[in-house]
């Protein structure tokens, strides 16, 4: 009698034992952007340092397309188990304004596990364009007008919006090329067949200390001690620029409790290591002071309702 209420009892026991060993398999990080962009190395760095400490790999897929709503749908489209995980970056707060028919919410439909990273953009021109600073910069695009090109990824992509942000608060008119990634356009940039654009040092600085691009300014609101060679836009004398690129890791809600500690629990180890840190600060990138999924949902809070009415303003239509 008593060996059996024993076998009875571990067999109760058993799928609470089973649902606490997570993860039962590798887990997938969605990244919604193409190889190469610094959102895509962030996640890489991310996931190498996250997979020793749940003890199963953690693989990247990059799924891009239509401002982050391709990967963002493909997450969703996943069970709710812990098992796929999303990184979302600045086009995560606009894409629903951009893509109205997108049928989930970034705050609501997403659950924040960690702040991951944070860095200023840089505003570069080919050295062939004849301009050394912003304010010479703003006055050729005045002349130029829409003759000067500018190079972005597809609506919604972080380096698209530094470009509309720049037409609104400096009054100047340019044409925005688009391509399904920020690093082919960087290149188009150093080979002379676009004039100008605004991206991440992660591709930028090696091409400027190569001589291949001319940096004028960095997009964050004060000076960067990531670019400390160049002056802020906004100090520059576009007044109210600032744009900090910035990583959220999410879960989708509805995810196990159990699941949700393990992956906050593992990603805030592996952001306060040194060496993760440092492979981030080789990328352009710094963690952030606060990385808690409290500072993550402020911060995506605050950026919807910044960027809705700046996104709203820009028309766009992306098809």
């Amino acid at each position: 009698m008593h060996r059996r209420t024993l076998l009875a009892a571990s067999l109760l026991s058993a799928p609470a034992l089973a649902q606490e060993r997570f993860p039962s398999r590798p887990v997938r990080l969605v990244i919604p952007v193409a190889v190469a962009g610094v959102t895509d190395i962030v996640g890489r760095v991310l996931a190498d340092a996250m997979a020793p400490i749940l003890g199963k790999p953690v693989v990247v897929e990059n799924i891009a397309g239509a401002g982050s709503t391709v990967g963002a749908t493909a997450f969703q489209r996943s069970p709710a188990d812990g098992h796929t995980i999303f990184l979302g970056t600045n086009n995560h707060a606009v894409m629903k304004t951009i893509y109205p028919q997108f049928p989930y919410d970034p705050m609501s439909d997403f659950t924040p596990l960690a702040l991951v990273a944070r860095q200023p953009f840089v505003l570069v021109v080919n050295p062939s364009v004849p301009v050394r600073t912003v304010p010479e910069l703003l006055a050729w695009l005045r002349q130029r007008r829409e003759a000067a090109n500018y190079g972005a990824a597809n609506p919604g992509g972080s380096n698209h919006l530094a470009g509309e942000l720049l037409r609104q608060r400096a009054g100047v008119e340019f044409t925005i090329v688009p391509y399904r990634a920020a690093a082919a356009s960087v290149q188009d940039v150093v080979a002379g067949r676009l004039d100008f654009t605004i991206d991440s040092p992660t591709m930028i600085l090696p091409l400027l200390r190569d001589g291949q691009l001319r940096g004028l300014a960095v997009s964050t609101e004060a000076a960067s001690p990531l670019v400390p060679d160049l002056p802020s836009l906004a100090e520059a004398g576009v007044t109210g620029y600032d744009m900090t690129i910035w990583q959220i890791l999410f879960a989708r809600p509805g995810t196990p409790p159990e699941a949700l500690e393990a992956l906050r629990g593992a990603a805030a180890r592996a952001l306060a290591e040194p060496a993760v840190r440092e492979r981030l600060a080789l990328a352009g990138c710094e963690t952030w002071p606060d990385a808690r999924p409290e500072a993550a949902q402020a911060l995506l809070a605050r950026e919807i309702a910044r960027w809705t009415p700046i996104v709203a303003a820009m028309n766009l239509n992306p098809g």
